[in-house]
Protein backbone atom coordinates (compact mmCIF):
# COMPACT_ATOMS: atom_id res chain seq x y z
CA UNK A 1 0.00 0.00 0.00
CA UNK A 2 1.13 3.91 -0.82
CA UNK A 3 1.50 5.93 2.02
CA UNK A 4 0.04 9.61 1.52
CA UNK A 5 0.02 12.29 3.50
CA UNK A 6 -2.46 13.34 5.58
CA UNK A 7 -5.41 14.89 3.74
CA UNK A 8 -4.72 13.22 0.42
CA UNK A 9 -6.32 9.87 1.02
CA UNK A 10 -8.54 10.02 -2.12
CA UNK A 11 -5.60 10.95 -4.58
CA UNK A 12 -2.21 9.63 -5.28
CA UNK A 13 0.64 11.78 -5.12
CA UNK A 14 2.70 11.58 -8.38
CA UNK A 15 5.82 13.99 -8.68
CA UNK A 16 4.31 16.30 -5.92
CA UNK A 17 1.08 16.59 -7.52
CA UNK A 18 -2.63 14.76 -6.54
CA UNK A 19 -3.64 12.91 -8.96
CA UNK A 20 -6.63 10.74 -8.89
CA UNK A 21 -6.68 7.23 -9.20
CA UNK A 22 -8.63 5.34 -12.07
CA UNK A 23 -10.71 3.01 -9.45
CA UNK A 24 -11.83 5.95 -7.69
CA UNK A 25 -13.15 7.36 -10.61
CA UNK A 26 -14.41 4.52 -12.13
CA UNK A 27 -16.67 3.82 -8.56
CA UNK A 28 -17.45 7.64 -8.62
CA UNK A 29 -18.83 7.37 -12.02
CA UNK A 30 -20.35 4.23 -11.48
CA UNK A 31 -22.17 5.61 -8.73
CA UNK A 32 -23.15 8.84 -10.52
CA UNK A 33 -24.89 6.27 -13.31
CA UNK A 34 -26.92 4.33 -10.70
CA UNK A 35 -28.37 7.86 -9.16
CA UNK A 36 -29.08 9.61 -13.03
CA UNK A 37 -30.53 5.63 -14.02
CA UNK A 38 -33.03 5.99 -10.69
CA UNK A 39 -34.98 8.70 -12.43
CA UNK A 40 -34.76 7.84 -15.65
CA UNK A 41 -38.78 8.26 -16.65
CA UNK A 42 -38.80 11.84 -14.91
CA UNK A 43 -35.69 12.88 -16.87
CA UNK A 44 -37.16 11.80 -20.26
CA UNK A 45 -40.02 13.53 -19.08
CA UNK A 46 -38.63 16.75 -18.58
CA UNK A 47 -36.46 16.63 -21.33
CA UNK A 48 -39.14 16.36 -23.23
CA UNK A 49 -40.54 19.91 -21.92
CA UNK A 50 -37.55 21.66 -22.49
CA UNK A 51 -37.39 20.61 -26.12
CA UNK A 52 -41.28 22.31 -26.03
CA UNK A 53 -40.47 24.78 -24.46
CA UNK A 54 -37.12 25.47 -27.25
CA UNK A 55 -39.31 25.08 -29.91
CA UNK A 56 -41.99 27.86 -28.66
CA UNK A 57 -39.08 29.94 -27.51
CA UNK A 58 -38.02 29.42 -31.50
CA UNK A 59 -41.30 30.19 -32.66
CA UNK A 60 -41.53 33.55 -31.11
CA UNK A 61 -37.93 34.42 -32.27
CA UNK A 62 -39.42 33.87 -36.09
CA UNK A 63 -42.36 35.40 -35.11
CA UNK A 64 -40.67 38.47 -33.73
CA UNK A 65 -38.45 38.91 -36.75
CA UNK A 66 -41.27 38.48 -39.61
CA UNK A 67 -42.78 41.38 -37.52
CA UNK A 68 -39.15 43.26 -37.20
CA UNK A 69 -38.57 43.38 -41.29
CA UNK A 70 -42.78 43.78 -42.10
CA UNK A 71 -41.97 47.45 -40.15
CA UNK A 72 -38.60 48.33 -41.18
CA UNK A 73 -40.48 47.35 -44.99
CA UNK A 74 -43.14 49.78 -44.32
CA UNK A 75 -41.08 52.38 -43.12
CA UNK A 76 -39.00 52.03 -46.02
CA UNK A 77 -41.69 52.02 -48.75
CA UNK A 78 -43.01 55.16 -46.88
CA UNK A 79 -40.12 56.76 -47.57
CA UNK A 80 -39.26 55.92 -51.26
CA UNK A 81 -40.47 59.06 -53.40
CA UNK A 82 -41.49 58.41 -56.79
CA UNK A 83 -40.20 60.93 -59.82
CA UNK A 84 -42.39 61.05 -62.59
CA UNK A 85 -39.85 61.57 -65.65
CA UNK A 86 -41.83 63.16 -68.46
CA UNK A 87 -40.41 63.71 -72.28
CA UNK A 88 -37.94 66.68 -72.72
CA UNK A 89 -37.06 67.00 -68.94
CA UNK A 90 -33.04 67.61 -68.67
CA UNK A 91 -32.04 64.67 -65.89
CA UNK A 92 -28.98 63.60 -64.69
CA UNK A 93 -27.72 60.04 -64.53
CA UNK A 94 -26.22 58.46 -61.42
CA UNK A 95 -23.15 56.31 -61.99
CA UNK A 96 -22.93 53.94 -59.08
CA UNK A 97 -19.97 52.18 -60.48
CA UNK A 98 -17.42 55.04 -59.43
CA UNK A 99 -17.49 53.32 -56.00
CA UNK A 100 -14.70 51.00 -57.90
CA UNK A 101 -12.45 53.81 -59.02
CA UNK A 102 -10.49 56.15 -56.54
CA UNK A 103 -11.54 59.80 -55.91
CA UNK A 104 -13.86 59.96 -53.33
CA UNK A 105 -14.55 63.75 -53.51
CA UNK A 106 -15.50 63.11 -57.48
CA UNK A 107 -19.00 63.12 -58.31
CA UNK A 108 -21.17 60.15 -59.08
CA UNK A 109 -23.56 62.32 -61.27
CA UNK A 110 -22.80 63.41 -64.82
CA UNK A 111 -24.76 64.94 -67.60
CA UNK A 112 -27.22 67.41 -68.08
CA UNK A 113 -29.47 64.81 -70.59
CA UNK A 114 -32.81 65.63 -72.13
CA UNK A 115 -35.27 62.74 -71.79
CA UNK A 116 -36.23 61.95 -75.85
CA UNK A 117 -38.22 58.85 -75.03
CA UNK A 118 -39.97 57.22 -71.75
CA UNK A 119 -40.88 53.54 -72.25
CA UNK A 120 -43.78 51.56 -70.39
CA UNK A 121 -41.87 49.48 -68.76
CA UNK A 122 -39.50 52.00 -66.86
CA UNK A 123 -36.28 52.36 -68.73
CA UNK A 124 -35.70 55.84 -70.69
CA UNK A 125 -34.11 57.33 -73.72
CA UNK A 126 -31.61 60.34 -72.67
CA UNK A 127 -29.64 62.52 -75.25
CA UNK A 128 -26.60 65.33 -74.68
CA UNK A 129 -24.44 66.39 -77.09
CA UNK A 130 -21.89 64.97 -76.17
CA UNK A 131 -23.11 61.07 -76.35
CA UNK A 132 -25.75 59.83 -78.50
CA UNK A 133 -29.05 58.69 -77.19
CA UNK A 134 -28.79 56.32 -74.17
CA UNK A 135 -30.96 53.47 -73.03
CA UNK A 136 -30.87 53.87 -68.99
CA UNK A 137 -33.04 52.61 -66.49
CA UNK A 138 -35.74 55.10 -65.37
Amino acid sequence: MIKTPIGTTPFQLVYGKSCHLPVELEHKAYWAIQILNFYLKAVGEKRLLQLNKLEEIRHDAYENARIFKDKTKRWHDRRIVRKEIKERDIVLLFNSRLKLFPGKLKSRWFGPFKVTQVFLHGAVEVWSETSSALKVNG
